[in-house]
């Protein structure tokens, strides 16, 4: 009989759970009027040329007979809307307008205004997906916002939950609960209890008693009494006012309890057990289905202070934020933006680095990274910490002064201390271990460019990558789409070593982009990482590469934009702040709704950007113009199956 409520706790995980996977979200839309126009304008041009397009230039060699790159049009000819093909119309753009594609010797090529043709419908194909945003993610806290929530909740060292897994955040993160999963959940509660409460049949202390308040006295009825604290407890638990069905589950928990012999407050020690490993408190969930008729409805107030708390502080919403949507004021946009505000003024905020701008920069990943430890003694822990606090701080300076987010391109100040100085020859103008604001006067530098943090992350452990780097920028500044190489081609260390002995790096990878199936790529993201090879494998400025040969910086991008060095080719990726603030946008966009962007998305992100462009790409401003979107706002209601107990990973 001891052992019964646990079967209680463990059925309120498992089958709880599966409950909370079935809800979807809305976007943000023109006009149906406007929407409706431009989509059958769109399926036109789609009928009357993109179609005799494809069939006359492309599907000879990506048709149903032969699929030349793994790549055939056939399926996306008769779908051309479907999500699944958006990619590939984008890609297919792309290399058209470089005039990669059809190939020189091909026996038929476009003219210039059918190829414009092609590219502008393609830009416009995103009109083609219906009113549908995808899936709404009931996602679980992550361990960080665990940890953090805890300590809010429970006044708990975040530091209890550090056997759980690492995560991938954003549009990775994973909705299900493992065996293994849930037994780690019981474990942390359990020591939760042990560090948070008094021993059992000991004299309360001051947390349990704001917990459960006083043991009711003789001739109360305990259950009653229970069930005060149960709606407390799932209250402040749930991050919102929680259903009677939900109550009543708690209540089954304190009722075994008491079956079973235990005193009133072990009762409801057991019942805020309940709580810790329930998936209303393990998820973030919305509030009880409502009874409408809508398809899409707007978030409640409660599921909107919570998606806004974890994703600017990761944690739970603070009084000032329950306040604002008990009284169901939060959802007005300028109480929501003035929240925004706020939580990012908050020391807290780190955690929008921590999670997503760590994610998007890619120094996360810097202190696992492997170097070559005789090339590099330099990386010890205290280095790869510091290049870490100087993309952060860089981050929360344009995030707290909301300045541009073309400084993160072209900042004329950085932040360095004792252990990183050295790699930007400033030893002698920095002392001490503490990370301090310093002004660069080395037009070289300035910037995520040449921050060292993200050369080194990507760089390989004995050399730098160009490609890596040219593949970092378009795709993490720029927001184009790379894809990935194709198989069987060799990497430059299956180089004959003979014939290459007397090669620079860069002279060897032009050599390797000898490859056609490589070159139309690579002519792109190559002048890139060649423009950043004066800086080594861990970010120091050189004159030479690892072989003594002397480094070729030059290089021309797109627009006949020729550059000769670091400074003049931030100069050239300056000019393109729509771009980057439009990636970012989307970015953001995606870490906050937990999955990647798809179809009607891209209409959303156009008016978004347009209004971040319109206050001069402010970043505060691109923040709240996520934080107010319509999907970040709103859900789609409706029914589906549950997944099974072993489904994987969300979108991503």
């Amino acid at each position: 009989m001891a052992r019964r409520p646990w079967r209680v706790v463990r059925s309120i995980l498992v089958h709880g759970a599966a409950l909370l996977m079935g809800w979807a979200v809305g976007a943000q839309t023109p006009s149906d009027a406007d929407l409706a126009a431009t989509q059958a304008a769109t399926k036109k041009t789609f009928q009357e040329k993109v179609a005799p397009f494809v069939s006359t230039y492309c599907t000879e060699c990506h048709g149903d007979k032969k699929r030349k790159g793994g790549i055939s049009f056939s399926t996306a000819l008769k779908n051309p809307g479907g999500t699944a093909f958006q990619k590939q119309w984008k890609q297919a753009a792309s290399v058209i307008q470089r005039h990669d594609m059809p190939p020189e010797d091909a026996k038929m090529q476009p003219t210039p205004e059918e190829a414009a043709t092609f590219i502008e419908w393609v830009a416009n194909s995103k009109y083609l997906s219906s009113k549908d945003p995808g899936p709404f993610v009931i996602r679980r806290l992550n361990r960080t916002e665990l940890g953090n929530t805890l300590h809010d909740l429970l006044s708990v060292d975040p530091a209890i939950v550090g056997d759980l897994p690492e995560e991938v955040t954003g549009a990775g993160y994973l909705n299900t609960l493992s065996p293994l999963l849930m037994e780690q959940y019981l474990s942390i509660a359990s020591a939760v209890l042990e560090r948070a409460l008094a021993p059992e049949n000991a004299p309360p202390n001051a947390i349990q008693t704001r917990l459960f308040g006083p043991t009711p006295p003789p001739g109360t009825d305990p259950r009653e009494e229970a069930r005060k604290v149960a709606v407390s407890l799932a209250r402040s638990a749930f991050r919102r006012p929680a259903a009677q069905a939900e109550i009543d589950v708690l209540l089954r928990v304190f009722d075994l309890a008491k079956e079973d012999g235990r005193s009133y407050p072990s009762a409801l020690r057991l019942m805020l057990k309940a709580v810790l490993v329930s998936p209303q408190f393990l998820f973030i969930t919305p509030a009880h289905g409502p009874e409408t008729a809508n398809e899409i409805i707007p978030l409640d107030d409660h599921q909107l202070a919570s998606r806004l708390s974890y994703l600017l502080w990761s944690t739970m919403p603070d009084s000032e934020l329950f306040a604002l949507a008990d009284a169901g004021k939060l959802h007005e946009p300028e109480v929501l933006a003035a929240q925004v505000r706020r939580l990012l003024a908050s020391p807290r905020s780190r955690a929008l680095f921590d999670g997503f701008g760590a994610q998007w920069l890619g120094v996360g990943k810097l202190a696992a990274k492997t170097f070559d430890t005789a090339k590099f003694p330099q990386m010890t822990p205290a280095l790869r910490r510091a290049m870490y606090d100087e993309a952060r701080l860089l981050f929360e300076t344009i995030v707290r002064e909301n300045r541009s987010t073309a400084v993160f391109i072209e900042s004329d100040f950085t932040f360095l201390n004792d252990t990183l100085a050295p790699l930007y020859g400033l030893e002698k103008q920095v002392a001490g271990p503490q990370m301090r604001r310093v002004q660069l006067t080395n037009p070289q530098r300035g910037g995520i460019l040449s921050m060292p943090g993200i050369l080194a992350n990507t760089s390989f452990p004995d050399r730098t990558s160009p490609v890596n780097r040219g593949v970092w920028v378009l795709e993490q500044v720029l927001g184009e789409h790379v894809p990935p190489p194709p198989p069987n081609v060799p990497s430059l260390e299956k180089q004959d070593k003979r014939k290459v002995a007397s090669l620079t790096l860069r002279q060897r990878t032009e050599l390797h982009r000898t490859n056609p199936v490589c070159a139309s790529c690579h002519k792109i993201l190559d002048p890139i990482g060649f423009g950043l090879e004066n800086f080594d494998a861990i970010g120091r400025w050189r004159d030479q590469d690892e072989n003594g040969g002397a480094i070729d910086a030059a290089g021309e991008l797109p627009g006949a934009k020729h550059f000769s060095s670091p400074r003049e080719l931030r100069q050239i990726l300056s000019e393109r702040a729509g771009d980057l603030s439009r990636n970012l946008a989307g970015k953001l966009l995606a870490y906050a709704l937990c999955r990647q962007l798809e179809g009607y998305d891209e209409i959303v992100l156009d008016g978004m950007s347009n209004a971040i462009a319109q206050d001069g790409f402010r970043m505060q401003t691109l923040i709240i113009k996520v934080v107010t979107s319509y999907p970040f706002t709103h859900r789609r209601i409706h029914e589906q199956a549950a997944p099974p107990p072993n489904a994987k990973k969300m979108a991503h």
